[in-house]
């Protein structure tokens, strides 16, 4: 399915791979096309090919889904090696909760459970690294819905922290990265995921639905935020964003 933004474009479509028949890029999608940036959606658990090569695309989204990075179904797999052919072309690529699993388990990674048990599911704070500082400024607090996490492989640069899964964002070279958390639900989203997620409401570390959404009405403006200039660093070229990056210091350090 090809999504088209509202006005002419010449950029070429970004690839957006979804994990089940329902699922929306939501806000994600939403800004790549303001952005001016059409939409190719597949979804290969329901038998969608995936492209052999990212020459027709601008880069590529994985989003999250119920499933593991570690079950054993063959689309799982087959997206796991697919993503070797963005990293090695080069292109922008960015993996959301079990798309960062995905990454990470392509690039020799380990995804798996809390030793105790923890799960992350509702908003919970986030650390940014000093690489994570230099590179933009990160929310305090980020929406969370799930029970595995990733570990950082050798080469891959931590962006930021948290509590029961310190590893939330990372990057592998100039264009590759990954989130563990969700910045992308709109409200009509998180609500669905409440109702049809409240059995897992009773899981450790897990929040209430009300929590949820009452979190998301302190915490959810500064997400947006980051999420419309955080696409920008991760679809823009290299040059382009370290231009903004000195900028935006020049500007914090005549601030004050």
């Amino acid at each position: 399915m090809l999504m088209l933004p509202s006005r002419r474009t010449k950029k070429l479509p970004v690839l957006i791979v979804l994990h089940q028949e329902r699922s929306s890029p939501g806000r994600v999608g939403q800004m790549l096309i303001d952005k001016g940036f059409p939409l190719d959606i597949r979804r290969p658990v329901l038998g969608d090919p995936l492209p052999e090569t990212m020459a027709g695309h601008s880069g590529a989204v994985i989003f999250g889904g119920p499933m593991s990075a570690n079950d054993p179904d063959p689309f799982v797999k087959a997206e796991i090696d697919w993503i070797g052919i963005p990293l090695k072309e080069n292109k922008p690529f960015l993996g959301i909760c079990l798309g960062a699993q995905m990454m990470v388990r392509h690039l020799g990674g380990t995804v798996a459970p809390d030793k105790d048990g923890l799960t992350e599911i509702g908003w919970y704070p986030l650390r940014p690294t000093e690489h994570g500082r230099l590179l933009m400024h990160w929310p305090k607090m980020v929406y969370h819905f799930h029970k595995e996490g990733f570990d950082a492989p050798r080469g891959v640069q931590l962006l930021a922290e948290g509590d029961a899964y310190p590893n939330q964002a990372i990057r592998c070279g100039d264009n590759a990265w990954g989130l563990q958390f969700h910045a992308e639900l709109t409200r009509a989203m998180m609500q669905r995921w409440v109702v049809h997620g409240e059995h897992r409401f009773i899981m450790p570390n897990a929040q209430k639905g009300r929590e949820h959404l009452e979190g998301r009405m302190i915490f959810d403006a500064p997400l947006k935020d980051w999420l419309w200039n955080f696409l920008d660093i991760v679809f823009e070229r290299p040059e382009t964003v370290l231009a903004k990056t000195e900028t935006r210091r020049q500007q914090a350090l005549q601030a004050g």
